[in-house]
């Protein structure tokens, strides 16, 4: 374990872990492998998985009653610092700072349950870069999105929406901040 979360905390690779505690590069491998099944199977069917229909009838409910109808959360994207990123890739995560970073993208409900996360590969510099890879729109972009009725001002909506910020598309599944209040 200690190797496991040590691994995942600093970033450090396997074989440093037989400097730290001395154990060896394939068995912190595998006590790795065996932590993140241990998670997985612990947290999966609360934590780490997609929206199920029970979801969706409980955020459009919530949304419903605080004034936004068809929401299914909240979108955005931020730059995680990889302190230990190796040399050789540091090129292709430096972005607009001078630091090597990894992007995560979310959705989060009302509540703070984050119901999709996403890390961006490489060279994913930006939240449109990321949101071209992220599988939440690749599923809308085949219209395989969650089926949600809705109506506004007379006009009936069959697909949800994400709040999102100015930089996303202008697309009918985002509703933007006002930027000016």
């Amino acid at each position: 374990m200690t190797a496991a979360i040590r691994m995942l905390a600093y970033g450090v690779s396997a074989d440093f872990m037989d400097e730290y505690i001395r154990i060896g590069e394939t068995t912190a491998i595998k006590s790795l492998k065996k932590f993140v099944k241990a998670v997985v199977s612990i947290f999966y069917e609360e934590y780490l998985r997609s929206l199920n229909n029970n979801d969706i009838a409980r955020l459009l409910a919530v949304g419903q009653h605080c004034g936004f109808p068809g929401m299914l959360g909240s979108i955005d994207c931020m730059h995680w610092k990889w302190k230990n990123c190796p040399s050789k890739w540091k090129g292709q995560y430096i972005g607009h700072t001078c630091d090597p970073t990894i992007i995560l993208e979310i959705v989060a409900s009302y509540d703070l349950w984050i119901w999709h996360a996403f890390f961006g590969l490489p060279r994913s510099h930006n939240d449109i870069n990321v949101l071209k890879q992220s599988s939440v729109f690749s599923e809308l972009a085949k219209g395989c999105a969650p089926s949600v009725s809705y109506s506004i001002n007379g006009n009936d909506y069959s697909m949800g929406y994400y709040l999102a910020g100015g930089i996303y598309p202008s697309w009918a599944t985002f509703v933007k901040t006002i930027p000016a209040p």
